[in-house]
């Protein structure tokens, strides 16, 4: 079961190849997942860094014992207390019940709310807390919301070579593979998913990640290996993710428009192409990218947007209101709070408009800055209102 990661630390998680999905059916994980724990030995003692999620603990625990006895386990270290990641604790705790638990304070509390244990021995832990292993060291850095009140990163000393940092959801990404390193895989699938990751889940607390990033860099550490709880293991260099956090946390964007849209008798979607030809001609140098946000991966479109300095959003009118497909799509957005970008609407309608304005109004409150009030016209367009849209392009394309 167990994959060495250096001389001291040995992954004892699980690849979970057949997860598409993950939080229920909020974020699409197409190239599967891992759950990573870590199995520590030192001279003098032993640390089990995390778990794997519950369907898979009779397992998890089967093959940690081929890999150790469970009763030479001294600690377990919880960095993170969601069910991805704890979900095997009672199976284990069955096992081993008077084993330390090593969390923050709001890791006992969520604990406890999860599984409802009565007699577990927790030790709490903060910022500058260690764990003496003989010939390792472990020290506790909490890293509140990222993204659950209760993380914390743990750093390893072990020597040269051996300075790791086990960051949990931070870093990390739903990336599936037999392969622990970055340095043996496709490192653009896996820069999409961990900007998908960020994009999706993180990017709500940037303020926080770039504060905690600023402090730890601060600490001058070494820094050999980053080692999440989802993929891959950064090893090749692991700074490198570092600096895309830092760079992702400071209100991220490229050169390009995304223009997301529904459509029912495709008026809208003829709108919204007409638009990006306008955008094209005036500014070539710009990436377009349109999706139908009823057939295209909404967790995709979020990441396109993230990336974009400006977003277009169509709908037809339907029921006084837009199509529920833009509304799901705004609300996401609005939730993870994307900065210094522009936005307007565009849409078609048959017997009362609105919707547009509707858009505006949804837009604004997703934190975007509004280019102009939007581009509606009735029923079906025709050559000449494709024009007008083509011209809007341009336009908005002026103020980009």
């Amino acid at each position: 079961m167990g994959k060495k990661v250096s001389n001291h630390v040995t992954w004892v998680g699980k690849t979970d190849w057949e997860l598409k999905s993950f939080h229920g059916n909020e974020l699409s994980t197409y190239d599967g997942s891992s759950y990573n724990a870590y199995l520590v030995r030192g001279s003098e003692k032993t640390v089990l860094i995390d778990t794997v999620w519950q369907p898979y603990d009779k397992e998890f625990v089967s093959r940690l014992q081929e890999e150790v006895d469970l009763s030479s386990i001294d600690y377990i270290v919880m960095n993170h207390n969601e069910i991805d990641h704890s979900g095997s604790l009672p199976e284990l705790m069955r096992e081993i019940p008077d084993t330390p638990i090593y969390c923050t304070a709001k890791g006992e509390s969520i604990i406890k709310g999860h599984y409802h244990p009565e007699d577990w021995n927790f030790v709490n832990v903060k910022t500058g807390g260690t764990l003496d292993l003989g010939d390792v060291t472990l020290t506790f850095v909490e890293a509140p919301m990222l993204h659950w009140p209760d993380t914390m990163f743990t750093y390893m000393d072990a020597g040269e070579g051996e300075h790791i940092l086990f960051s949990n959801d931070g870093f990390g990404q739903h990336f599936a593979s037999e392969s622990l390193f970055d340095e043996d895989v496709n490192k653009e699938e896996v820069y999409h998913e961990a900007m998908k990751y960020w994009a999706n889940i993180l990017n709500l607390y940037a303020n926080q990640a770039k504060k905690k990033i600023n402090e730890i860099l601060a600490m001058n550490l070494p820094l050999d290996m980053i080692a999440p709880s989802h993929g891959i293991i950064w090893k090749s260099n692991p700074t490198e993710i570092v600096e895309k956090y830092l760079e992702w946390a400071d209100a991220y964007q490229e050169n390009q428009v995304t223009i997301m849209y529904d459509t029912m008798w495709n008026s809208t979607r003829k709108i919204g192409e007409a638009i990006a030809r306008g955008i094209y001609k005036v500014r070539p140098d710009i990436t377009i990218k349109l999706f139908n946000a009823s057939k295209e991966d909404k967790n995709d479109i979020v990441t396109e947007v993230f990336r974009s300095k400006a977003v277009l959003v169509g709908s037809p009118a339907i029921n006084y209101g837009f199509m529920h497909s833009i509304g799901g799509m705004l609300e996401m957005i609005k939730g993870l709070r994307f900065k210094k970008k522009k936005a307007a609407a565009f849409g078609s309608y048959g017997w009362s408009g609105g919707v547009v304005k509707q858009m505006t109004e949804a837009l604004k409150g997703c934190g975007f800055e509004i280019v102009n009030d939007g581009f509606e016209r009735i029923w079906v367009p025709d050559e000449g209102v494709l024009a007008e849209a083509e011209e809007y392009g341009k336009q908005f394309a002026e103020n980009l």
